[in-house]
């Protein structure tokens, strides 16, 4: 297969960036020369497996080979990322399939999973091998937990666990479920269990000819009401609703232990389009995503009550225009804006895929941004670059060096206009560092996209690793690092969130006495989707509740590599009651776009949506449902310029707010500022 050329303006530009984006570290770089003096160019590599078919529990081994036209093998570096159908981004935790970087494979769970070849080097054929994983059969099934008394006239769901020899869960395997007595107790196929009668009755769960049967016993339903509370009758479209039940017997004594469920219906003040109308949760709450009048009905056995809510529209729209912007001829990267210990305003910006440059801007009048110095090192990609909060120190990552000795440059930067390298630091690091961040005096890279080290930088001229953080699994994935009050929140794309002190002062959810010599881990948090690419932790100003945004990154592809492919993902909010107290409550999914990075600051969320631009976001107050639907969406913009670097076209990599701007970085058309225009009440 010919290399895929980075610098790409065609229907493929979504793929090429794709590629750049995961891949920087690896990207062909053809005028390097590898060890023996044969160049990049002449040396391809021969993937030799194509297919593999397993069953869970087995182990095997990807074949490869580096050749030239002549047969003659080399000795290259090469690395595996695991991936799915459909999709050019990992998305498989490690517990499911590992790879190491030997191709050694181990399946782990059931399923159809890719895993592409990445290196410096061209492909003789395609740089995948599809994995096909069989399950063990089932051996037992296993029911769940269920209450500890069962109703009359009311339902439950019921679910068991069908398992393998080695008791791993089958959660493939379908599950059928009868009653032996249909009077007293129905379920249905999928396993809600629907109870008519007093009596005893014996459910029964099969999978794949095993069979495994539960005494139930029913009791009358002693409920003769229901009184159904609302926390507020009046709402705007995204505030929750909380529903109070109080149960009581036909002598009026309380009565627990009964499920209750609860519906609603709507009627929406605009009468075309009402699907989706709002979003109501077993666990008592709801929360209306459009304008209009909601029935609100909690039912148990065959007594209910109904409560009454009226949703306005959340009117939290401004207006946004441009107040600067800088366009450069190459693919821009990660940016970072701050104020020089002048009193100006700065910003740096990195390159992708181009001559390894970071521009130096003075912004301090948006409408006049410039370039005020540029440093050029020897890298493909300058992907990440940080400033530290005083002000004085840079540093930026490298990928693609033509020496293969990557690593991180780090900076003097206090006059922004005339920037001095102080040193660089690439022990270890000679596989790429594709992101990084600067916090009280340390660096956090991440590395060959494998794990993070930690580089002390207290003399920057002289920087040293102090440690690192890995997960144990082979074929993990450390994508992006962000810290913030000594807590490292690292994204692993299939193994989610992990959570590390590194010297922890927020003393609301607890420490580990953890350090940057001795980072522990605190909590880790997965995804259904394993498309974990940047995280921001944040405290909600209006309830005090604290969160971690994690965002996702993922691109639609088939097999082919040339297939053009569409950005997708959105923003997951996982909001944490304690380190171990961790669940997802809410997203923002713009449907025709896919996330990139975010910021958040008093209660707004602003975000980089690839092909979708700029998105600012209400996020105040309780949080629940798609704030997508619920018009929470501040404002948009998406920026385009005829004379980019990709004319006409958008890829928005993230947004800062600063000071009184919102900034953003565009891969395909540069540095942009904006203000925000008053909002309903004429405020700013």
């Amino acid at each position: 297969m010919e290399p895929i050329k980075i610098i790409m303006r065609s229907e493929y530009q979504y793929l090429t960036l794709t590629l750049a984006l995961i891949f920087g570290a690896f990207v062909p770089f053809e005028t390097a020369v590898a060890q023996n003096d044969v160049p990049d160019s002449l040396i391809f590599l021969d993937l030799q497996t194509k297919e593999l078919n397993l069953t869970v529990g087995d182990r095997s081994k990807i074949e490869y080979k580096f050749v030239d036209d002549d047969g003659n093998e080399y000795d290259r570096d090469i690395s595996f990322w695991m991936g799915v159908p459909g999709s050019t981004i990992g998305g498989v935790p490690t517990d499911k399939l590992t790879v190491d970087d030997q191709g050694n494979v181990e399946a782990l769970a059931p399923g159809e999973y890719i895993v592409r070849a990445v290196t410096f080097y061209r492909s003789k054929n395609w740089n995948y091998t599809k994995i096909n994983v069989a399950p063990l059969p089932v051996t037992t099934i296993v029911f769940n937990e269920g209450p500890d008394t069962y109703y009359a006239n009311s339902s439950y769901v019921i679910s068991a666990t069908p398992m393998d020899r080695s008791g791993n869960s089958r959660a493939d395997a379908p599950v059928i479920y009868t009653s032996s007595d249909n009077g007293i107790a129905s379920v249905t196929k999928s396993g809600r269990l629907i109870l008519k009668k007093k009596g005893t009755v014996q459910i029964t769960a099969s999978s794949e000819g095993v069979v495994t049967s539960k005494k139930i016993s029913v009791k009358e339903n002693p409920v003769a009401s229901v009184e159904l509370e609302a926390s507020e009758s009046s709402v705007r479209t995204g505030d929750v609703v909380h529903l109070n039940v109080s149960l009581k017997d036909k002598n009026g004594k309380t009565v627990t232990g009964v499920p209750v469920t609860y519906s609603f219906t709507g009627e929406a003040e605009e009468k075309e389009g009402t699907s989706g109308l709002g979003l109501i949760e077993q666990n008592g709450r709801f929360v209306a995503n459009k304008p209009g009048f909601f029935t609100i009905v909690a039912k148990s056995g065959n007594i209910s009550s109904e409560v009454y809510v009226e949703a306005s529209p959340r009117n939290i729209h401004r207006s946004i225009s441009v107040a600067g912007h800088g366009a450069i001829k190459v693919m821009m990267a990660d940016f970072w804006v701050w104020e020089g210990v002048d009193g100006r305003d700065y910003a740096i910006t990195g390159t992708h895929s181009a001559n390894g440059e970071a521009y130096f801007w003075d912004v301090t009048d948006p409408s006049e941004m410039h370039i005020i110095d540029t440093v050029t090192v020897d890298a493909r990609t300058v992907n990440d670059v940080k400033i530290s909060a005083d002000g004085t120190i840079g540093v930026l990552s490298r990928e693609g060096a033509s020496n293969r000795r990557n690593g991180i440059v780090i900076m003097d930067v206090r006059d922004p206009g005339d920037v001095k390298i102080l040193s660089t630091f690439d022990d270890g690091l000679t596989g790429g560092v594709h992101n990084l961040f600067i916090y009280e005096d340390h660096i956090y890279a991440t590395n060959n996209v494998k794990k993070y080290d930690i580089i002390n930088i207290e003399d920057p001229t002289h920087p040293y690793r102090v440690s690192k953080f890995e997960l144990s699994r082979p074929g993990h994935v450390v994508h992006d690092v962000w810290v913030e009050d000594g807590i490292a929140y690292s994204s692993n794309f299939g193994d989610g969130l992990a959570i590390v002190d590194v010297g922890s002062n927020n003393s609301e959810l607890g420490d580990a006495g953890g350090s940057p010599e001795n980072p522990v881990q605190l909590a880790s948090f997965k995804f259904d989707k394993g498309w974990n690419h940047a995280a921001f932790p944040f405290k909600s100003k209006s309830t005090g509740d604290f969160y971690v945004v994690a965002g996702d990154e993922a691109f639609k592809v088939g097999l082919d590599p040339n297939q053009a492919v569409q950005p997708t993902g959105w923003i997951h909010f996982v909001k944490f009651n304690g380190w171990e107290k961790a669940e997802e409550v809410a997203r923002y999914e713009v449907p025709e776009a896919g996330s990139h990075n975010m910021w958040v600051k008093d209660d707004v969320m602003y975000v980089g949506y690839y092909n979708g631009g700029l998105r600012v976001v209400d996020i105040s107050g309780e949080l629940m449902g798609n704030l997508y639907d619920q018009g929470r969406e501040i404002t948009n913009f998406t920026p385009v310029d005829p004379d980019a670097w990709t004319p006409n076209s958008t890829m928005t990599w993230g947004a800062m707010p600063y000071k009184n701007y919102i900034y953003i970085s565009d891969a395909n058309s540069g540095l942009w500022a904006f203000e925000l225009g008053p909002d309903s009440n004429g405020t700013n």
